[in-house]
């Protein structure tokens, strides 16, 4: 059994993945300090909502860079199952 493929981006799309995971970095800061400090529950919600959405947006580019790129590498097309477990993982 072949190991996975690494993630493979270009450069460009590399640097708008790691700004996006420092910026969830320090949203998930905020989100300690916030409980810390007993902010309001709807304040904490909507900062833990954008940050979901946010980490699911960058969930799908690397989905996505996947299908295009790190199944390719394989040599053969991807089973659906396969597709379908890899999905899941996003969820």
């Amino acid at each position: 059994m072949s190991s996975p493929a690494p993630l493979t981006l270009d450069e460009q799309e590399k640097h708008r993945v790691l700004n996006r995971l420092r910026r969830l970095e320090g949203q998930v800061r905020g989100l300690h300090k916030m409980v810390d400090e007993d902010r309001p529950c709807q304040d904490i919600l909507t900062l833990l909502s954008g940050i979901r959405s946010a980490l699911d947006a960058t969930g799908e580019v690397i989905f996505e860079q996947y299908l295009l790129s790190c199944a390719a590498n394989e040599g053969e097309p991807l089973p659906t199952r396969e597709i379908v477990k890899t999905a899941r993982l996003l969820r």
